[in-house]
C-alpha cells in the first residue's frame, strides 16, 4: 500500500472510526489510493495509527458495504475499481485561457451584488473572547437533547417515507399547523393555512415579496437607519428606495410614507435601534395605509424578547384591512443555520409566492421542516424561549449597567428587549476604525454606518449584541471598548 497522510484528532467531536473512514474515502476519490490498491491489514493499520483493531475493522466493513472496498479471501481489502466508474474524465483548459474567459464573463453581470453594502461578520467568531456579535446564538444554549429527540422521531421509517419524497410546492402540513395554532397566536396573529408559506428564513420571504411586488416604478419605504439586506433585496428588484426617519418610537409616519407603495417596518424592535413602536403610532400607520393605499411589510424578527413587560403584539394583530404582509422566523432563536421562516399574507399572494418559490427551490428541505414541526408540537420551542428570556434578561441588564458605567456619554434610545444595544459614540468617532482595533484584541462589534441610506452616513454609531457572550464577560468587554474609544480620540488629538 502506498503511504498517505492520515491525521486523526482524538479531541474532535467526530469518532475515530468516522475520521478514518472519511480519510480513506478521500484518498480513494482523489486518486491517492488507486483502483485495486491493497490496503494494510486491520492489525497493521491499527498499530500504525494507535487504534484498536475493532475500530479499523468497522471502518473497513463500512466501506465494503458502501462499495469503496472489496474483500478478497486470504489477500485482504482492495479498492473497488467500480467505485470510480461514474466519474467523468475531461481535460482542463489552460489556466491562462480560463482566466481570460472568466474576465470576459464578468462583463455579463447586469448587477454586481457583491458590491452592495452589507454587514460583515468574522468567521470563527466563537473563538473571540468578547463576541458582541449580533444575530448569532450561544452554542451552550442550544437544546441538544430535545432536538435530537425530534430528529430521531423524524428518522423513523414512516416519517422518512413521508419527507423523502419531493413535495413539489407544498409544505409540511404539521409545521404549517404548528405555526398557525401556536406561533402566530403568541404574536396575536390569526391566519388560515392558505395564508401561510414556509420559507428558507425570513430573508427568503423578503426576496419572494420583492420579486413579486417590486419593479422600476415601485416605491418602497425603509427605516433609516434600517436593515441593510432588506434594502439590498428590493434594490436588486429595481424598486425606488425611500428613506424614512426613525425616532425613539420607531418609524415616523410623516408625509413621506403616503408616497410609498410598500413600507418595510420592524415595529417590535426596530432594526438596528431596538426601540418598540407604541400602539398609537401603529394605529396611525395602519390608518395611513388604508387611506393612501399602501402596504406594510412587517419583519417581526425579534418578537419574543421584551424584558420590561409582556411582548407587544405584532402590528399584524391590529390589521383589520389586510394591509400587513407578515414575515417571521422559527429558527432565529434556535439556530439561524436552519433557515426556516414563514410569510403570512392574503391567500392570493401566498399562492403566487408558492409558485415563485417552486421555480427557485421547490420547497425548504422536508426533513428540517418535520423536525421543526415536532420540536414545536412537543413544546420544546416554548420552553427554549422561556430559558432564553431568563438568560438574555441577565445579559441585557449587565450590558445596560456596563454601558451606563463605562460609556455614560453615549446616547441610546431606551431599550426594552431585543438582543443588542445601538450605541451613538462621540461625534468624532469612526466606529469602523474602532471595530478593527477591537478585533485585534478579541472584541467583536458591528460598525453602524452600513445601516444608513445616506451617501455619507454618520460614522459614530455601532451595535453590540449580547446573545452570544457570557454575562461575566460583558462588563470587561465594555470597559475595554471605552478605553479603545479614548485611545482613538488621543490618536487624533495631535492632528486636531
Amino acid at each position: 500500500m502506498r503511504d498517505f497522510l492520515v491525521t486523526l484528532k482524538r479531541d474532535a467531536p467526530e469518532s475515530l472510526q468516522s475520521q478514518l473512514r472519511r480519510h480513506l474515502v478521500a484518498a480513494i476519490l482523489d486518486g491517492r489510493l488507486p483502483p485495486d490498491e491493497r490496503l494494510p491489514s486491520c492489525r497493521q493499520l491499527a498499530s500504525r495509527l494507535g487504534l484498536s483493531r475493532n475500530t479499523v475493522v468497522l471502518a473497513y466493513q463500512a466501506l465494503v458495504d458502501e462499495g469503496y472496498l472489496v474483500p478478497r479471501e486470504r489477500s485482504g481489502f482492495f479498492v473497488d475499481a467500480a467505485i470510480l466508474d461514474h466519474r467523468a474524465e475531461a481535460p482542463f483548459a489552460p489556466a491562462t485561457r480560463r482566466a481570460r474567459e472568466a474576465d470576459a464573463f464578468r462583463r455579463k453581470f447586469h448587477k454586481r451584488l457583491s458590491a452592495q453594502a452589507q454587514i460583515i461578520k468574522p468567521m470563527g467568531w466563537q473563538k473571540y473572547r468578547f463576541p458582541f456579535i449580533y444575530g448569532q446564538i450561544d452554542p451552550d444554549l442550544f437544546p441538544i437533547a430535545a432536538w435530537r429527540e425530534c430528529s430521531r422521531e423524524a428518522l423513523s421509517v414512516g416519517a422518512i417515507r413521508q419527507w423523502s419524497l419531493d413535495s413539489f410546492s407544498e409544505d409540511d402540513p404539521l409545521l404549517v399547523e404548528e405555526i398557525r395554532t401556536r406561533v402566530l397566536p403568541s404574536r396575536g396573529v390569526q391566519a388560515v393555512s392558505e395564508e401561510i408559506l414556509i420559507t428558507m428564513g425570513a430573508q427568503n420571504a423578503l426576496y419572494l415579496l420583492a420579486t413579486l411586488l417590486a419593479g422600476r416604478k415601485t416605491k418602497v419605504g425603509f427605516e433609516n437607519p434600517g436593515y441593510v439586506d432588506a434594502r439590498n433585496i428590493f434594490d436588486f428588484a429595481g424598486a425606488t428606495l425611500v428613506p424614512l426617519a426613525v425616532d425613539g418610537d420607531g418609524l415616523i409616519p410623516d408625509g413621506r410614507v403616503t408616497d410609498c407603495d410598500y413600507i418595510y417596518v420592524t415595529p417590535s424592535h426596530q432594526s438596528p435601534t431596538t426601540v418598540t413602536m407604541p400602539q398609537d403610532r401603529r394605529r396611525v400607520l395602519l390608518d395611513l395605509a388604508e387611506r393612501h393605499d399602501f402596504y406594510l411589510i412587517e419583519d417581526d424578527y425579534e418578537a419574543e424578547t421584551n424584558y420590561a413587560s409582556r411582548p407587544t403584539p405584532a402590528l399584524k394583530s391590529m390589521d383589520e384591512g389586510n394591509r400587513v404582509l407578515y414575515v417571521g422566523s422559527v429558527s432565529k432563536n434556535l439556530a439561524p443555520g436552519l433557515r426556516l421562516g414563514y410569510l403570512v399574507g392574503p391567500a392570493d399572494l401566498i399562492e403566487e409566492a408558492r409558485s415563485l418559490r417552486r421555480l427557485m427551490l421547490r420547497h425548504p428541505p422536508s426533513n428540517n421542516q418535520r423536525v421543526m414541526a415536532l420540536f414545536l408540537s412537543a413544546g420544546h420551542y416554548d420552553a427554549l424561549i422561556h430559558r432564553l428570556h431568563r438568560t438574555y434578561r441577565a445579559r441585557w441588564e449587565a450590558m445596560a449597567g456596563a454601558l451606563a458605567h463605562h460609556l455614560p456619554e453615549s446616547t441610546r434610545p431606551s431599550s426594552f428587549g431585543g438582543t443588542s444595544f445601538w450605541i451613538a459614540g462621540p461625534p468624532e468617532l469612526d466606529a469602523t476604525a474602532l471595530a478593527e482595533r477591537a478585533l485585534d484584541e478579541g472584541i467583536i462589534i458591528e460598525p453602524g454606518a452600513v445601516h444608513f441610506m445616506e451617501a455619507r452616513p454618520p460614522l459614530n454609531f455601532f451595535r453590540l449584541g449580547f446573545s452570544s457572550i457570557r454575562v461575566e464577560r460583558i462588563a470587561p468587554g465594555i470597559e475595554r471598548i471605552a478605553e479603545l474609544i479614548g485611545e482613538l480620540a488621543a490618536d487624533r488629538a495631535p492632528n486636531a
